[in-house]
């Protein structure tokens, strides 16, 4: 039997038929708190007020874009309460995809992809084929409207069992790849105050961004404690935020004799 509610029943089920969901914010209050760090620290970095940052693209050169990005990383990691409101942003649909013992990457990863720049690409890929457990989920949150070339791809969830099958299609390159299962993919349009939750086992990715505004998204991933870990630890990459009082009488628990 489920025990899950009608309404945790819908989007499981959802969320499987397709690999993602795309939902409003759960909580504008962490939204604003996001984006008054995020506003902060490229105000800070830039030495200039950045009013929109759909134009960011007018204030850093492609040739500076990859130490901006890095530094920007940095400053929002290192504001303490930056994971927790990322968190809150889609904690509900989190807790009943992934469970409510979780844990979180350690930090926010960024993506920034300007018009016409073919230097911050990410082709088509699975993050398991890179070392990520298949038990992990990621929450994406954009800063700007995303959608056709400014959003990202990923491979329609009805093929989820089924594109492995031809194993030799994937010893090929990225291009390849993408070739193949390009009449495969959805462009997702996920706006501001929006938040996508994907399963990356799907091959997913972008291609070079031709429409007229830059591309701003954060991501980072989930998993429950207990589901199997791959090349990415505990500690090293993930830290429990949500544990219950039985786990951690459990884990602390010693025989007496």
């Amino acid at each position: 039997m489920n025990f899950l509610n009608k309404k945790e029943q819908k989007l499981s089920l959802d969320f499987i038929k397709k690999g993602y969901l795309i939902n409003k914010v759960e909580s504008k209050a962490s939204l604003n708190y996001i984006n008054k760090v995020f506003s902060k620290s490229v105000n800070s970095i830039l030495g200039k007020k950045v009013k929109d940052l759909n134009y960011l693209h007018k204030h850093v050169s492609i040739k500076d874009l990859n130490n901006f990005r890095v530094q920007l990383i940095y400053k929002l990691n290192k504001d303490k309460e930056f994971r927790y409101h990322y968190f809150k942003l889609g904690n509900s649909s989190l807790y009943t995809i992934a469970g409510n013992e979780l844990m979180m990457q350690n930090k926010i990863n960024l993506s920034i992809q300007f018009p016409n720049d073919n230097s911050s690409l990410l082709p088509i890929h699975s993050d398991v084929w890179q070392g990520n457990s298949p038990y992990e989920i990621t929450l994406w949150v954009p800063l700007v409207n995303c959608y056709k070339t400014k959003s990202m791809f990923i491979l329609d969830g009805k093929y989820r069992y089924n594109y492995f099958k031809n194993k030799k299609h994937f010893k090929k390159n990225s291009a390849d790849i993408y070739k193949i299962l390009k009449n495969k993919l959805k462009w997702l349009r996920v706006n501001k105050g929006q938040t996508l939750i994907f399963d990356h086992t799907l091959p997913h990715g972008n291609i070079v961004n031709v429409e007229k505004q830059t591309r701003v998204s954060m991501n980072c991933r989930f998993k429950t404690i207990f589901s199997p870990y791959d090349n990415k630890k505990i500690a090293e990459y993930f830290s429990p935020i949500s544990l219950r009082a039985m786990t951690q009488i459990g884990n602390n628990f010693e025989f007496p004799f």
